[in-house]
């Protein structure tokens, strides 16, 4: 099961490459998060219930439904629809991404060889995530976009982590998600200065700042 799970996870990052819509983006972010509840749900060994809650708040309440329910929120407050002109074209990207996954494989395979306890396929996949939401950061140009791929990464982190670790310590838990609500405050916060300056979610607005 955890395999497929897996799988999906992968597959929904080929599907970011492939969209325009930035209200896909946000949808394929929720189903990330669903699946890690899901992934800890079935992973977890040692089941510490104190833990268990906090996994569960962080993934399906925060990362499945708060978070992309409040980037939505501002997605359509601004009317942001697509991402238009990247830098990088739509069939490049996709070139890009298969080739990220070739590396994400050779990654797991590599886990596979050691002697350290690592889970390999998640090990693969967690570096797909986190390859692919920096290459889509510095290839696309609206700044909402960059927002929900840095969402990606954090996701890519907190795969990363289930991939060493049946349990993931509390502090962790708390740092991480700390992280993500400070992360997505301020880029909140920069992206309604910025709209409300220059009335433009495009990043070559950026280049016309001063000090």
């Amino acid at each position: 099961m955890d395999e497929i799970l897996m799988i999906l996870i992968g597959t929904t990052m080929l599907y970011v490459f492939a969209v325009s819509r930035i209200e896909a983006y946000v949808k394929t972010l929720a189903l990330q998060g669903f699946i890690l509840f899901l992934l800890i749900i079935i992973d977890i060994k040692e089941i510490n219930w104190l833990n268990i809650v906090f996994l569960s708040i962080e993934t399906l309440g925060i990362k499945t439904i708060v978070i992309p329910y409040f980037l939505l929120t501002i997605i359509r407050k601004n009317e942001i629809r697509r991402e238009v002109e990247p830098f990088i074209s739509q069939f490049y990207s996709l070139l890009i991404a298969v080739i990220i996954f070739i590396f994400g494989f050779i990654a797991a395979y590599w886990a596979a060889k050691t002697n350290v306890e690592i889970k390999p396929l998640y090990f693969g996949i967690s570096i797909v995530l986190i390859i692919s939401s920096l290459f889509l950061i510095i290839s696309r140009k609206k700044i909402i976009t960059h927002i929900l791929c840095y969402m990606m990464l954090e996701n890519g982190i907190f795969l990363l982590s289930l991939s060493v670790a049946n349990e993931i310590p509390m502090l962790v838990n708390i740092g991480v998600l700390l992280d993500l609500f400070v992360g997505i405050y301020l880029f909140a916060i920069f992206f309604n200065k910025i709209t409300e300056e220059y009335d433009d979610s495009h990043i070559d607005v950026l280049t016309e700042l001063k000090d």
